[in-house]
């Protein structure tokens, strides 16, 4: 199997496994986890994300739907007053035009997540909830099943900007076990900081080799944005800057909020599934992975798209029935993907 292949459906294992036992070394059950996949900023995007959640506030959230709150939403549910007040006497400052603000105010009226009133020209609002505390913990983690020298290095520089700016509480790294009385990956240069996790993909059975280190989200955090690059006897200092702990928190819940949205990223979005070589295999009771008739393994979205040499559109007598809209394999494992994706949420 190639190596982005394996990468991608050890992904797939990687998401199946946190959503099964997570947190790994611990029997309590009172916590919610959510779990998403290639997620994250402009600047650092994750394989694998798992929210840990307090249950009851979670329950609270699902007030708002199930839709994203992105950041001009979160400004004014989250500041919204309990009483009817004019939003420019109980908003604070956003820091950009307030007409932006009074999108935002009306979209969430058309949400049906705050209530408004016109008192003369002027907009007032009033809370329908309290947007609630529901996110405790950011977990992310990397998945390179084959953690060799090159791969770490490539992944080390990453994980350091991780541990700088520390926007979330924890990093993990997951790679394939090799079964080796010590795992090759607790050799390579990675940051102490991070967490080490050997998975076997087939089985979902994994070990702790490596506990990571708390990160500091609430202190400032540190943007490196650029290193030296005059090889190994450059001595120069990187560029970096400070990031406000405000700023951080504001974009941990942006974060989570997406999470929250989407959870996992659905593969046949990006894929196609009228091919005629396209599968759903089940990789266990309940997880489904893509599966490619011609090449005879799981392939990734790159390999699976018109560009591919091998793509044959379904045969219309597959589609007889509700074709083109509903009928013919393709549309049945989207539907079915989309069932399975379904936002299970305390409270929906």
């Amino acid at each position: 199997m190639a190596r982005h292949t394996a990468e991608f459906g050890f992904e797939l294992r990687t998401c199946r496994w946190a959503e099964r036992v997570w947190p790994p070394d611990s029997a309590s059950d009172d916590r919610a986890i959510v779990v998403a996949r290639q997620l994250g900023t402009k600047r650092r995007r994750w394989d694998t994300i798992v929210l840990e959640c307090n249950l009851e506030a979670l329950r609270e959230r699902a007030n708002f739907g199930r839709e994203r709150l992105d950041g001009n939403l979160l400004h004014v549910v989250r500041n919204a007053p309990a009483e009817w007040t004019y939003y420019r006497d109980c908003l604070p400052h956003p820091g950009y035009p307030w007409r932006y603000v009074r999108e935002a105010i009306h979209e969430a009226d058309d949400r049906d997540i705050l209530e408004t009133r016109k008192n003369g020209n002027r907009i007032e609002i009033r809370r329908k909830w309290p947007y609630p505390d529901w996110l405790e913990r950011i977990v992310a983690i990397e998945n390179k099943p084959d953690l060799d020298a090159s791969a770490a290095r490539a992944l080390g520089s990453q994980l350091e900007y991780d541990v700088a700016m520390g926007l979330a509480d924890e990093v993990w790294v997951a790679t394939r076990e090799t079964g080796d009385a010590v795992e090759p990956a607790l050799f390579e240069r990675l940051p102490v900081e991070a967490g080490i996790l050997t998975l076997e993909p087939e089985t979902l059975a994994a070990e702790i080799e490596w506990y990571p280190r708390s990160l500091a989200v609430d202190e400032p955090g540190t943007r490196i944005l650029e290193r030296p690059d005059g090889g190994t006897r450059d001595g120069s200092a990187a560029r970096f800057e400070y990031v406000d702990p405000a700023v951080k928190a504001d974009k941990r819940l942006a974060i989570a909020e997406r999470a929250y949205e989407r959870g996992w990223r659905s593969f046949v979005d990006t894929m196609r599934p009228d091919c005629r070589h396209f599968e759903l295999r089940a990789a266990d009771d309940s997880q489904l992975r893509p599966h490619c008739a011609d090449k005879g393994r799981c392939q990734t979205a790159a390999e699976c798209s018109g560009n591919c040499p091998a793509f044959e559109p379904e045969p219309p007598v597959w589609r007889t029935q509700g074709w083109p809209i509903e009928g013919g394999p393709g549309k049945r494992c989207q539907q079915l993907l989309e069932d399975r994706r379904r936002r299970r949420r305390p409270g929906l």
